[in-house]
């Protein structure tokens, strides 16, 4: 693969134009799989770059232009990933939020950002900009189950209508390599932060990691998490567009240990609540403690294995483990941001599985020309709406 430079024509130089050159290099190969109604549904490199460039199209059409930015609010679901590469395309930022964090705490931050460009999930995430008063110019939906015709949801953008609309001309990608790809934010009120990630930064990393953990177009993986953080982005992301592997989406958060197992990813790249989540599924099927089949597992996980617990304990006890866990064929075990516990970090080790750690690098600061807003109670809010 080449070697990313800051020559714009060298390699592509942005994330969008790393999705259009795997399109037109690699068109009929799979690029993404996401689990719906218990069955993989596939989408190829060129099928993604279309969806992506007419959702790119329908956004400009309603005003999104260069610099702007949209806002995610989602869980793992391919139309979540392809809006943040719409927004790139046309020179924009993605600034991805997760659904999981703290309503009230997101109900105040999405008061002070007050974004102009939002794409929701469903019915959840819009009363949070309900209740943090955002006067929303466009937002889209991906599930329209419990919204209603009344205002403020009749505004709302249906995604699979905007992707359905027929381009009126060929969108090249606007985005360049030193622009921002996504800003993230923590905080609230007068303490918010920002962390932005130009298009540079992302190839430069995800070139990185390509070499470092040898990884090529073969690489199955798994997005399991949202990508509301810099490091998804980085050491998932970037190297899904520029390796050109395949990337897959759980069916929903409940079932990504079963989709993980059945799927049998070779690239983990997860955070530290994902080991010790693991750990702890892991933990909850073994044998009681004090019987012999709990005796067995204990001497085959021994830290130190001779021969005998090396060979036979893999057959008998980490093998069938690493298969439970979703482990069989992973090769490149991740870890973004902060470090494991000894305990979990040693339980892997015993498993055969050598957890690499990736730093989160991250350089927060106070974003400019904020507007602050207040909000209602957002637990008065969903009472009265209950």
């Amino acid at each position: 693969m080449s070697t990313f430079t800051d020559t714009p024509d060298a390699v592509p130089a942005s994330l969008p134009q790393w999705l259009q050159h795997q399109a037109l290099a690699h068109g009929t190969d799979v690029a993404l799989r996401h689990k719906h109604l218990g069955v993989w549904q596939e989408r190829t490199w060129a099928h993604v770059a279309d969806e992506v460039r007419r959702l790119a199209t329908a956004l400009q059409a309603r005003g999104f232009a260069v610099g702007a930015t949209l806002t995610i609010i989602s869980r793992p679901r391919p139309q979540a990933l392809l809006a943040a590469l719409a927004a790139q395309w046309l020179g924009g930022v993605a600034s991805l939020l997760d659904p999981l964090e703290a309503a009230a705490e997101q109900v105040q931050r999405l008061a002070t950002l007050q974004p102009d460009f939002v794409l929701v999930e469903g019915l959840e995430e819009m009363l949070r900009l309900r209740a943090a008063q955002v006067a929303v110019r466009v937002w889209v939906y991906l599930d329209k189950r419990g919204l209603s015709d009344s205002a403020p949801f009749a505004q709302a953008l249906d995604y699979a209508a905007l992707v359905a609309e027929r381009p009126i001309d060929d969108l090249a990608p606007q985005g360049r390599v030193l622009q921002t790809a996504f800003v993230f934010y923590r905080g609230t009120g007068q303490a918010i932060e920002e962390q932005r990630v130009s298009h540079a930064e992302l190839l430069q990393e995800g070139q990185r990691l390509l070499v470092r953990e040898g990884l090529g177009r073969q690489e199955e993986a798994l997005a399991a998490r949202a990508f509301a953080s810099g490091g998804q982005a980085r050491y998932l992301l970037a190297p899904w567009l520029m390796a050109g592997f395949r990337l897959n989406f759980p069916e929903n958060l409940a079932t990504r240990d079963r989709d993980r197992r059945e799927l049998g990813p070779t690239l983990v790249a997860g955070t530290r609540e994902t080991y010790e989540r693991l750990h702890r599924y892991a933990l909850e099927r073994l044998p009681a403690p004090g019987s012999w089949p709990r005796r067995l597992v204990d001497w085959a996980l021994a830290a130190h294995p001779d021969f005998l617990q090396r060979h036979l304990g893999n057959w008998l006890v980490r093998r069938p483990l690493r298969d439970v866990l979703g482990f069989s064929r992973t090769r490149a075990p991740l870890l973004v941001g902060d470090a494991l516990p000894p305990e979990t970090q040693a339980f892997f080790q015993a498993l055969g599985i050598k957890v690499r750690q990736w730093d989160d690098a991250a350089h927060w600061e106070a974003p400019s020309n904020r507007v602050r807003h207040t909000t209602d109670d957002w637990t008065r809010l969903q009472s009265q709406l209950a």
